[in-house]
């Protein structure tokens, strides 16, 4: 299977009207995970859980071996081993990450794939060295148009047999806080999260954060290959789409009281009950979070405090005050740059972005 067969593989395809989960998405769904959303109280996930998406197998990496492959159009190709990467400036940031598909299972018609609810996220701090130190040192030449990023996940996707590559516009690969990371929150990257070496981008969805990274390369074209038209919005199977960048506002909050197994409604005592949860965007910082107990049909505005980093979620709290029946609450987010959270979904082919606001069924008891 080649590359070649792009051209007549279909995109992927909704489930009927009333078609439920497929065994092949809940292979999935048994492979990849994600927050269990009471972690949200943590500042940062411990990266057990912390959300997971990986596309084909996690790879066997010997750290004896490895080597990133820098080349390209750049004056200086470059083969590094850990001990080099690792001797580089080192710097920590912390980062909230969102698969781009987070949302997905909740769209109808619903796309099949990965089956997401609203927990696809997690917020990390991520070590490494800086990769516009790197490039620069590399000398990138005036006429680079984008930088690939290979990885060591090697599989078949649509018909298509690949390794993992994303690239980035040189621009943002410049960016000061773009880092090639070998730690998470102290330790080395677990296997899962792409040991030894991977992409981390601030703001930007997952599908961009290459895991067991291999190569960088410059090129002189806008990077054309599988996975930046696999992540792209789009109505009709035979559009080329846009492509997914940065994250959407989102707000999700910590469901209050005690749940039902199945169903996981939330059953809760009366009384003065907090109501907690984090916010974040790529685009800007959070400016406002509002609550509805009515799933959305009215909103008061909670306590948003403010970011401790840059790229990492906010906390916010709503005091509730709260009396016998049945409610849906709601969390809505928006940021600095004028975006908001929609009542209604924003559908698209993928189920990319689907930044729809949470709503959470509560029961309140005496």
């Amino acid at each position: 299977m080649t590359a070649e067969m792009d051209a007549v593989s279909p995109p992927s395809r909704l489930a009927e009207p009333e078609e439920g989960i497929s065994a092949e998405e809940l292979q999935l769904a048994a492979r990849n995970h994600g927050l269990p959303l009471e972690a949200l109280r943590f500042d940062v996930t411990p990266p057990g859980l912390h959300y997971l998406l990986t596309h084909y197998d996690i790879p066997v990496v010997d750290p004896d071996e490895f080597r990133l492959v820098v080349d390209g159009l750049i004056d200086t190709p470059l083969s590094l081993d850990l001990d080099a990467i690792r001797n580089r400036p080192r710097v920590s940031t912390v980062v909230t990450m969102e698969c781009a598909g987070n949302g997905r299972a909740l769209l109808r018609p619903r796309p099949v794939s990965q089956p997401w609810l609203v927990e696809a996220v997690g917020t990390s701090r991520w070590t490494g060295s800086p990769l516009a130190q790197l490039l620069r040192e590399a000398g990138v030449h005036n006429g680079s148009v984008d930088v690939v990023f290979t990885g060591a996940d090697h599989g078949i996707e649509r018909g298509v047999e690949q390794n993992y590559q994303r690239s980035l516009p040189v621009t943002e690969a410049m960016r000061e806080d773009v880092l090639l990371a070998y730690e998470m929150n102290g330790g080395p990257l677990p296997p899962q999260h792409g040991y030894p070496l991977r992409l981390v981008v601030p703001g930007w969805y997952g599908m961009a954060h290459v895991k067991w990274l291999t190569g960088i390369n410059l090129v002189a074209d806008r990077f054309d290959g599988f996975q930046m038209h696999a992540y792209s919005l789009r109505q009709q199977p035979e559009e080329h789409g846009v492509l997914l960048t940065r994250i959407e506002p989102r707000a999700l909050l910590a469901p209050p009281g005690f749940p039902d197994f199945m169903s996981r409604t939330r059953v809760l005592r009366s009384g003065r009950i907090t109501v907690e949860g984090r916010a974040w965007s790529g685009w800007a910082p959070i400016r406002a979070v509002d609550v509805s107990i009515d799933g959305g049909d009215t909103w008061t505005s909670a306590k948003l405090e403010p970011a401790p980093h840059r790229w990492g979620w906010a906390r916010w709290t709503w005091i509730w005050e709260a009396t016998v029946g049945s409610y849906l609450l709601s969390a809505r987010a928006s940021d600095r740059s004028g975006r908001s959270q929609p009542v209604d979904q924003p559908w698209n082919r993928g189920g990319f972005a689907n930044n729809l606001v949470q709503r959470v069924p509560v029961a309140v008891i005496s």
